[in-house]
């Protein structure tokens, strides 16, 4: 029987487990961008040297090299040539018009309000000037930020029209498209919720919802560095978030897929979905979402992506009180150690996986490609879980110097 083979887009440490998940099936992995060192190529079968933006580069590659499936699992650029090549040459994704949709945050507020869903004001824009009547439909603060870049790149909160333009230039240079967004910002209560779901033949076989945190220390706060599950959103609007979800995956026909969905409640008690994106998240979400469920989404994921049917996605509770901290420095230098507490390591612990080694030079913590590692723990109860991230100064300190 001939070996299956499926292209993965981009070289990205969170591709490595969707390696060793393609490889323990069978198939022949291979990985490409324009990105020679990254660190997956080590991993895969074959690599080759093209941008996974462009579209029909990537569609060549993949015809010359007959594959069977194609994914771009944590790699947000990748996501539309993922569906534009599958859709090409008619392998299993979701349609290109509705990714299409998804991927651009413009759009996607669009299609939202257009569906009745739960939205901020927001609107896109594709020049850097912009006028006092273009802004009349916003509240400051507002959240400026590119329409195609995920990873919290380039995205500011501004508190006033005096602060538009440097925030808009920072969009701009963190666009693909040079195309940007201004929203309202929406006070949360709580946590936002940034994690993984899976559909099968277009039912949501798989929610989960997190606690999303923030370094406020940190040269960019609104770059994720922490999560933990489950998540403090009330039952209420977690109940209406599952129902909204699934309103959305039909509206779009999203088939069979796993999303990275971000959610959030306000403190007026309303439900938003903010982003749905076809593509695991990064982070290490589905690993974490493994840990506390046991349910294989990063398997699940590659299955899908070369039409196998014989997927055991199932709704699944939590096996107890899980954290996941994104590792980083809070200052450009050089690399020592990481201190955890004694009692911590050995009560709660489960996982310390660097990325770094003594002497490495780190940069300050202004993007998910800041960070030095991830450190994966387990609580008894949620009170001790939020208690112990509270107060994570006091038990865990990254040493730079």
């Amino acid at each position: 029987m001939k070996q299956k083979k499926i292209l993965l887009l981009g070289g990205l440490r969170y591709l490595i487990p969707v390696i060793k998940a393609a490889h323990e099936l069978g198939l022949y992995v291979i990985t490409c961008d324009y990105i020679s060192d990254n660190i997956a190529h080590k991993f895969s079968d074959e690599y080759h040297n093209v941008s996974i933006i462009d579209k029909e580069a990537v569609l060549k590659l993949a015809k010359q090299l007959k594959i069977d499936g194609i994914m771009s699992f944590a790699v947000d650029p990748g996501v539309i040539t993922a569906a534009y090549v599958a859709e090409k040459l008619g392998l299993p994704s979701c349609p290109y018009e509705s990714v299409l949709i998804l991927q651009d945050k413009a759009l996607f507020r669009e299609f939202l309000t257009k569906h009745n869903f739960t939205v901020p004001v927001a609107n896109g824009f594709n020049k850097e000037d912009i006028t006092d009547c273009d802004l009349t439909q916003f509240n400051f603060p507002v959240i400026v930020k590119p329409v195609d870049s995920a990873g919290s790149k380039g995205v500011t909160k501004v508190n006033s029209k005096d602060e538009l333009e440097p925030a808009i230039k920072i969009a701009l240079s963190n666009s693909f498209s040079g195309r940007y967004i201004i929203e309202d910002f929406i006070e949360q209560k709580g946590f936002s919720s940034d994690t993984d779901c899976f559909s099968i033949d277009g039912e949501m076989k798989f929610f989960s919802f997190s606690n999303q945190r923030f370094d406020n220390g940190a040269a960019n706060p609104y770059t994720p560095s922490a999560y933990s599950w489950p998540s403090t959103i009330s039952s209420e609007n977690q109940e209406n978030l599952k129902i909204e979800l699934q309103r959305l995956i039909n509206l779009l026909n999203l088939g069979t897929s796993i999303y990275n969905v971000e959610v959030r409640e306000s403190i007026e008690g309303k439900a938003y979905i903010m982003e749905m994106s076809p593509r695991g998240g990064g982070n290490r979400l589905s690993e974490m979402l493994k840990y506390a469920t046991g349910v294989d989404l990063i398997k699940n994921s590659v299955q899908a992506a070369i039409g196998d049917d014989s997927l055991d996605v199932t709704q699944k509770a939590y096996n107890g009180y899980w954290a996941e901290i994104i590792l980083h420095a809070n200052m450009k230098g050089h690399f020592q150690r990481v201190d955890i507490d004694n009692e911590i390591n050995k009560k709660h612990v489960v996982e310390l996986d660097l990325w770094v080694k003594q002497g490495d030079t780190v940069s300050e913590f202004n993007g998910a490609n800041d960070a030095i590692g991830t450190l994966i723990l387990k609580y008894e109860t949620q009170i001790q879980l939020e208690e112990m991230m509270k107060d994570q100064d006091s038990w865990l300190n990254v040493v730079v110097e």
